[in-house]
């Protein structure tokens, strides 16, 4: 009986192998690779009397590198997405930390209870803060209840502080998770062998705990950058006049206001070449703080009474 395709896939692995890789492969090229070529393809094209021409030119790049508008834009953008990572690697840290190594009963409860917020919808959270910032909100009626002011304030809502505020909220989880993960990885055997070494819980924390984690945190600090940095929706509810600074709010009116689809096509070719240098160097941190053995630990040489056998 001849063999049919079916038992000639069975036996072959090599060809199991790429029918198993061909379908995410092909997936990742018409969705991802291709888009990202059409891009750049259109970054180079001409618009001329408000028509897109075909014309290859890189007069768009010169416009982006030659206007100050641009530039400041991305600044701007950096600006907010970094004092974003900041507070979400101070207030994620701690969390992470008393998760990993505090806490013994109910951990998988509090730390679903910290990462929950992701089950609610994006736009519902970015709502809800402009239900607690405005004039008529929760925290201008708290503070009206006891006095603390007169009348509304209206500086809370509409600015740069409200929306690192709504950021640092919505991609604080985002920071948590990796870091908790790498802290749960550590060993207690090494806190445990730092405090033979009579190493403190300071130096302990510092020579054996920080440089283990740091995977942890280049990760979680990756994603509140790049994640904050490419937000769209929040600078739009809670940006107000600042949120036409903001990247994402500069390509949508590019294309969709505008109608300057190359030179929009243009900013998105530069913010994605920033995210991929930015992804690279943090692989490269990631891979230089990862797991090393024999990791050093410079602790005070024990004391005389420390040195002393037991009575």
């Amino acid at each position: 009986m001849s063999e049919t395709l079916a038992d000639r896939i069975r036996a072959n692995r090599a060809l199991r192998t790429v029918l198993a890789g061909a379908i995410p492969v092909t997936w990742v090229t018409l969705l991802l690779l291709v888009p990202y070529a059409l891009l750049l393809v259109q970054s180079l094209w001409r618009l001329r009397n408000g028509v897109i021409t075909h014309e290859l030119t890189l007069d768009n790049y010169r416009r982006l590198f030659g206007t100050r508008v641009y530039p400041l834009t991305i600044l701007y953008s950096a600006g907010v997405a970094l004092r974003v990572t900041v507070l979400s690697l101070v207030l994620a840290y701690p969390v992470a930390y008393v998760l990993a190594f505090k806490v013994r009963r109910h951990r998988t409860l509090l730390y679903m209870a910290v990462i929950i917020p992701l089950w609610v919808s994006y736009l519902v959270r970015a709502y809800a803060w402009k239900i607690i910032l405005g004039q008529q909100g929760i925290l201008n009626g708290l503070l009206l209840s006891i006095g603390a002011i007169r009348h509304p304030l209206t500086i809370l809502l509409y600015s740069t502080a409200a929306l690192v505020l709504a950021l640092t909220h919505i991609y604080t989880p985002f920071t948590l998770m990796p870091i908790y993960t790498v802290l749960d990885a550590i060993p207690m055997s090494l806190k445990e062998a730092s405090h033979d070494l009579y190493a403190s819980r300071w130096q302990t924390f510092r020579h054996v705990i920080l440089p283990l984690s740091l995977p942890g945190v280049v990760a979680g600090c990756t994603f509140a950058f790049v994640l904050s940095m490419g937000d769209f929706l929040a600078p739009q509810l809670l940006g107000g006049s600042d949120s036409a600074l903001m990247v994402s709010n500069l390509v949508w009116s590019l294309f969709g206001v505008a109608y300057n689809w190359p030179l929009g096509a243009a900013v998105s070719v530069v913010m994605l070449g920033l995210t991929l240098t930015l992804l690279w160097l943090s692989g490269k941190v990631e891979g230089a703080g990862s797991y090393r053995a024999g990791s050093r630990i410079r602790v005070a040489p024990p004391t005389v009474a420390q040195r002393a056998p037991p009575a």
